[in-house]
């Protein structure tokens, strides 16, 4: 495994994130109940946090410290953030698939009248 990987996959206690962060470990629980954090379990139940659960630790801090805002804002800031990133990808998926019916097109492919799916590295241009 790589020290990338390894790095990525590094889950942190409680206590470190709190020390790193300059919070208090109840501020954390608290992000906890009020659904802003997922931290994960260990066997032992401690709360372990990834890169993730950090990043999104970091955009709570900036909006509650920096920004002011309340805890109800910033769970509906962060929710629209995760719509907003969920439309983005549909957006790529969407563009796509109009990129291959374009390229199909111009290959001659005609998908609604095919018996079989037909892909386009399937087809022989023939002179």
């Amino acid at each position: 495994m790589t020290d990338r990987k390894r790095r990525e996959r590094t889950h942190v206690m409680i206590s470190v994130v709190a020390e790193q962060y300059d919070i208090h470990p109840q501020t954390l629980r608290l992000y906890e109940r009020e659904g802003l954090l997922e931290p994960t379990r260990s066997s032992g139940n401690t709360r372990l946090y990834d890169r993730e659960s950090l990043d999104r630790l970091e955009a709570i801090l900036t909006l509650t410290r920096d920004m002011g805002v309340n805890l109800a804002g910033v769970d509906v800031i962060l929710r629209l953030r995760q719509q907003l990133e969920t439309l983005r990808q549909e957006r790529d998926r969407l563009h796509e698939l109009v990129e291959q019916l374009n390229r199909d097109r111009q290959a001659g492919v005609r998908r609604r009248h095919a018996l079989v799916p037909v892909e386009a590295s399937q087809l022989v241009k023939r002179d």
